[in-house]
């Protein structure tokens, strides 16, 4: 289970904000707060794409195998086409973007950013859609007049990542005192199986020392996900139990971000200050791919 770590081939100048494996291959995109969106092909151990701009990079996703957004602290969503080798603004905020993503289901993609608005995009017509939100809103992006549920946060602190089941039946919010939360769209499932657990609290001087949960990923054939913290661990649950699966090596800096590929087959992991907390350690980031053969249970879902 020891990662390899990946030699990019070009030393990245600031933090990781955001590693993400794209859609149906074992390319990874990385956004960068040096201001430059990276393409690493895993398999060849290539760097594919170099793209800088302008502000720095806060997240990242991919349009397709073919295309990628990235979203900038000068207010710019910027689109690259790896085809062409070029980039263009498609959307602003009023202030730094702070993450992105999109449906391949319905062609939108979604940014929030700390103008305190949520915009969904239509890339057809460049046209965006804001709200605004202070809990938990759950929208059907095929009508996006009302969200279909609005949940209030089951945290006591404040919430660092939310990310969607692979199953799509509910999503994972992770706090900055250590805990997660598990929440279902189905109201039974939610009383039944829903919870909120700390998953990241250390003990120091005999105290519980809470630490933040800044990523987790789901394991897309498998029911169980990983976690990644502010002081370089990575733990892998299992998500019926609640029961940790497997602790990773500790990394030398905070677990920035996770990612597994379309298969589930590999984990990349970003070891990189996060610009949270002052007594973070100051490596230079890195990034490490794990092999998952030994770690994910068998699916209970096809894959």
């Amino acid at each position: 289970m020891d990662g390899a770590r990946v030699q990019l081939g070009d030393t990245m100048g600031d933090a990781v904000s955001r590693i993400r494996f794209a859609p149906g291959s074992n390319n990874l995109l990385i956004s960068s707060w040096d201001s430059v969106l990276r393409l690493f092909d895993v398999d060849g151990c290539v760097l594919r794409v170099r793209a800088p701009s302008d502000g720095v990079l806060l997240d990242c996703c991919f349009e397709d195998e073919k295309a990628a957004l990235s979203a900038s602290s000068d207010g710019c969503i910027r689109r690259y086409d790896f085809c062409s080798e070029t980039q263009t603004i498609v959307g602003n905020h009023d202030d730094s973007v702070t993450c992105i993503d999109h449906s391949k289901e319905t062609g939108q993609f979604i940014s929030a950013g700390l103008d305190k608005k949520m915009m969904f995009w239509d890339l057809h017509t460049k046209n965006g859609h804001a709200g605004c939100t202070q809990v938990i809103n759950v929208y059907d992006l095929r009508n996006l007049r009302v969200p279909v549920q609005i949940k209030e946060s089951s945290m006591s602190y404040q919430i660092r990542c939310v990310r969607s089941f692979s199953s799509c039946e509910g999503y994972a919010s992770g706090s900055v005192d250590g805990c997660v939360a598990l929440e279902y769209f189905d109201p039974s499932k939610s009383h039944e199986m829903g919870c909120v657990f700390r998953c990241h609290p250390k003990s120091k001087s005999g105290r519980c020392h809470f630490v933040t949960v800044n990523d987790i990923g789901f394991h897309p054939c498998s029911d169980t996900f990983v976690t990644g913290d502010n002081e370089g661990y990575a733990i892998i649950w299992d998500i019926q139990s609640k029961k940790r699966l497997y602790e990773l090596p500790r990394y030398p800096c905070s677990v920035a971000s996770l990612s597994y590929n379309h298969r589930g087959q590999l984990l990349a992991v970003s070891s990189s200050r996060t610009y949270q907390e002052a007594h973070e350690v100051e490596e230079a980031p890195q990034i490490f791919i794990h092999a998952m053969e030994n770690v994910a249970k068998p699916s209970s879902r096809s894959s």
